[in-house]
């Protein structure tokens, strides 16, 4: 019997599959992988430095807290269509050969990920000098847009770079790690941001925002190395002669979130939601809830307070990936080598129906109820608690997304964020009006049974995982190409 040196055998391209995760020595890995978690933090490092510089702010443009809290929502707005932009270009990308030079001159084209942080970097320093130098409302508002679309693309495309260059057993790891940089951003950037305020002043801390998007550039420029696997970008695949050599292609953003047709993407994407909100619910009100409750006026010891929380996030991130890959290892053993993607997402059970739930009602409950010191350390147990759940939720979950679309895992990072960012922005407006209304114990326990409602759908996931997928295909991977 003879072979044709050109036929691909499966065993043939599972090992070229495994070499191209053999490109970067270890130390690179874990370089690439703290590049991606410090572009990763600024998005929720951008967002949230501002809203403690909100009266700051409005007392020196002459204006309302009411309407400079709206550059909050308009943020979001912008790093949900940043997000989504720079992760289908992250996947299909090709510019101005002449223009930029970072291209692959033979063929003028720029590699997938690389190019949208030497882009996006640049328009966050703009964006950044621009709102510290805006002398009314409008000036803010269009500035503040530029800054967050910049600042947006580093926690979809960092995801698909972890994708690219750690393999399925040790993705999720690195995701954690990824996950507990990043969150470290919502628990030090209001204390930061109220410092500032405090001391200096808020345009002082957007030009210091400014000056980090720069470094950053800096350092992704000469030292972050493209990572998208070689041949499997759209661009690579596309006819050469029907690519526009005068301009860039032009891409649908929004086409990203047609993925989220899959009944597996959506649910585990709701689930993600329900989860997030309930910190949110904890710290958007912090100074009116446990704030009042404990006599804290200070904003900087405000800020202090969001610290548990995203000490919670930084420990258990990193135990959740490495959780979720021993759950895929010892289940795909089990299951005698073969891979079900669902099995990843049984590392959640832990946040999802202990911690996160019982932190929540835990805190409405000290908050309604149980005042003086007791009452305060109690509840910075339960914020700590409610950061650790919420990693054992997200971080599975992301890693679940970029095992299951791992060719367009940027694009399925960014569908899952923006998608999630549009329904939360519409959800946090409605945070302050019911602790009014119905007091903190009851918000707080309406946030814990809809976390609970959310862990249900990530529940029938694992259940049925197979026959969803099959209902609606959208390109999964497979073992093979994983």
């Amino acid at each position: 019997m003879t072979f044709d040196d050109t036929e691909d055998t499966p065993l043939l391209q599972t090992s070229k599959h495994e070499e191209v995760y053999k490109r970067f020595k270890p130390s690179q890995k874990r370089w690439i992988l703290a590049i991606v978690s410090a572009t990763g933090l600024l998005p929720l490092f951008v967002s949230g430095t501002f809203i403690p510089s909100i009266p700051q702010i409005a007392k020196d443009l002459d204006s309302t807290p009411s309407v400079i809290s709206l550059a909050v929502s308009l943020s979001i707005l912008a790093a949900s269509i940043g997000s989504l932009g720079g992760a289908s270009y992250s996947t299909f990308c090709e510019f101005l050969p002449s223009l930029i030079p970072w291209n692959d001159s033979s063929s003028g084209t720029a590699d997938g990920r690389r190019p949208i942080y030497l882009v996006g970097t640049p328009l966050l320093l703009v964006g950044s000098l621009g709102v510290a130098a805006s002398r009314n409302v409008p000036e803010l508002m269009f500035w503040r847009f530029i800054q967050a679309f910049g600042a947006s693309p580093g926690l979809a495309v960092g995801s698909g770079v972890i994708g690219d260059i750690y393999k399925l057993e040790e993705r999720g790891q690195a995701l954690g790690i990824f996950f507990s940089a990043i969150l470290l951003g919502p628990a030090i950037a209001p204390f930061t941001g109220g410092f500032a305020a405090h001391y200096f002043s808020w345009r002082i801390l957007q030009t210091w925002l400014g000056a980090a998007g720069f470094l950053i550039f800096l350092v992704v420029f000469y030292f972050f190395p493209e990572t998208y696997h070689p041949g499997e970008r759209g661009v690579d695949k596309a006819d050469p002669s029907t690519l526009p050599k005068w301009r860039p292609v032009l891409i649908n953003p929004l086409k990203a979130l047609w993925l989220l047709r899959s009944p597996n993407l959506l649910a585990v994407t709701l689930a993600g939601f329900a989860t997030l909100l309930t910190d949110y619910v904890l710290l958007v009100p912090l100074a009116y809830t446990i704030g009042a409750k404990y006599g804290i006026t200070n904003e900087m010891l405000i800020g202090a307070c969001f610290l548990p929380c995203g000490l919670g996030n930084m420990i258990g991130a990193p135990l959740a990936g490495r959780l979720s890959d021993r759950v895929v290892v010892y289940y795909r053993k089990k299951r005698g080598g073969e891979w079900y993607p669902e099995d990843r997402l049984r590392a959640t059970i832990l946040g999802g129906v202990l911690l996160i739930p019982l932190s929540i009602f835990g805190s409405g409950l000290l908050t309604g109820y149980v005042s003086g010191r007791v009452g305060l350390a109690l509840n910075m147990v339960c914020l700590f608690m409610n950061g650790v759940g919420v990693d054992f939720v997200l971080s599975p979950s992301a890693a679940y997304f970029v095992d299951l679309m791992h060719s367009r895992s940027a694009e399925a990072m960014a569908a899952n964020n923006g998608f999630r960012n549009v329904i939360m922005a519409v959800a946090i407006a409605g945070i302050f009006p019911m602790v009014e209304t119905y007091g903190v114990v009851v918000t707080d326990a309406a946030a814990a049974l809809f976390a609970l409602a959310g862990f249900g759908l990530i529940g029938l996931t694992i259940q049925y995982g197979d026959r969803l997928r099959a209902v609606v295909d959208v390109g999964f991977s497979t073992a093979e190409n994983n």
